[in-house]
């Protein structure tokens, strides 16, 4: 089976755990950049990656690569690649999204326009004919140009992999579901561990947890652009990697993971979200102030995106909001905390210094991921 350079863009600051869960699926990483990692695989990997990735925007197929510091040499280089045989003679192609760092061409729609000519004036001289219906399968194409090196590649996925289909109902700032997987696996939680998210909104963080302690594939209730590109990809390595990814669900674990909220409204959006994730039963979701937060046993998980102070008149309760944090976390017996938050004063106002931080950009904003790990629980004898 042919193989393949794929492309798996991530959130930045978190392409190592990207690299590992693609390690883990069996497949050769063989370059990590910011915000994307590269590895090879076959048809079966595409399917695989998609359905599998916990982390990843998308899967890519790279189509080729070059050099260009003029529109000319855009329209050369895009012409060189032999789009052929990828795309059928009624295949739907365009350049959905053109993305330019440090390089000569900047412009996304003057980029998209060219590249798209040259698709065109390569097909017309393959195929011998003028016109093209663009009446079967969409091949929509991403290119990244940095410091004037162009990559183009297929997109496999479509809408990105953090929409797994369960949010139908979101809040006002919903955390990516891609981005709240990463975060609980850079902590050391398993699912046999006590989670609690005290600000968990349309329930990303809990609802994620309990996926990854019942081993659901994030990707295996939704569809895939790359479903329909049958001349590449048959539709058996689909229902492989589906039919794969159901055999590994183990929903008899038992779990103590949690979500609060002071509004009842984001509560009942949680559980609905929750029941179309397939994974109510796991989670105990309720209205309750985060100065409630309390829980009789030990070497629990704190994991949480709280309010940034986004808006002018939020950012006054920000230091109560997260003194209260700091208060009720050290009220906990050998408990640990993880949290998402662009808030600057965050360590001063919880009163504690984060034993770790790490930089991530949650869209186009810098945010941190501060870790305040707790004691290890005794090994079970």
């Amino acid at each position: 089976m042919k193989r393949y350079e794929l492309i798996a863009p991530c959130h930045f600051g978190l392409e190592s755990i990207l690299k590992r869960e693609i390690t883990d699926l069996g497949y050769e990483v063989i370059k990590v950049e910011d915000g994307r990692v590269t590895f090879i695989g076959d048809a079966e990997a595409v399917c695989r990656a998609n359905i599998f990735l916990r982390t990843a925007e998308r899967i890519l197929i790279k189509a080729g690569s070059f050099r260009a510091e003029t529109f000319e040499e855009l329209f050369q280089g895009t012409k060189s690649i032999p789009w052929e045989e990828m795309i059928p003679s009624d295949g739907r192609f365009w350049v959905t999204k053109a993305a330019s760092v440090k390089s000569k061409l900047f412009s996304p729609s003057d980029i998209q326009s060219i590249m798209k000519k040259a698709m065109v004036e390569r097909m017309k001289e393959v195929h011998h004919v003028e016109w093209f219906p663009e009446s079967g399968a969409s091949f929509p194409i991403r290119v990244f140009l940095m410091k004037d090196e162009v990559t183009a590649a297929l997109d496999t996925t479509g809408d990105s992999l953090h929409k797994r289909g369960y949010r139908k109902l979101t809040a006002k700032a919903p955390i990516a579901e891609n981005l709240a997987a990463a975060l609980i696996m850079l902590t050391p939680w398993k699912g046999d561990r006590i989670l609690v998210d005290p600000f968990c909104g349309s329930g990303t963080f809990p609802i994620e947890a309990a996926m990854m302690a019942a081993n659901i594939a994030p990707g295996m209730n939704r569809n895939f652009t790359a479903q329909s590109w049958t001349h590449m990809i048959p539709a058996r390595e689909w229902y492989d990697a589906a039919d794969e990814a159901r055999e590994e669900i183990v929903m008899d674990v038992h779990t103590d993971i949690q979500g609060y909220d002071i509004d009842d409204g984001m509560v009942s959006i949680a559980r609905e979200n929750a029941r179309l994730a397939g994974v109510d039963k796991m989670i105990h979701f309720q209205k309750r102030d985060l100065r409630e937060l309390r829980h009789s046993k030990k070497y629990g998980f704190i994991i949480t995106n709280p309010p940034y102070g986004e808006r002018i008149e939020e950012k006054k309760n920000l230091p109560e909001l997260y003194g209260a944090i700091g208060e009720r976390f050290k009220a906990l017996d050998a408990w640990s905390l993880y949290l998402i938050t662009a808030y600057e004063q965050a360590e001063d106002m919880i009163g504690m210094k984060a034993a770790k931080n790490r930089k991530i950009y949650n869209g186009m904003m810098k945010t941190y991921f501060y870790q305040f790990p707790g004691p290890k629980p005794p090994k079970r004898k």
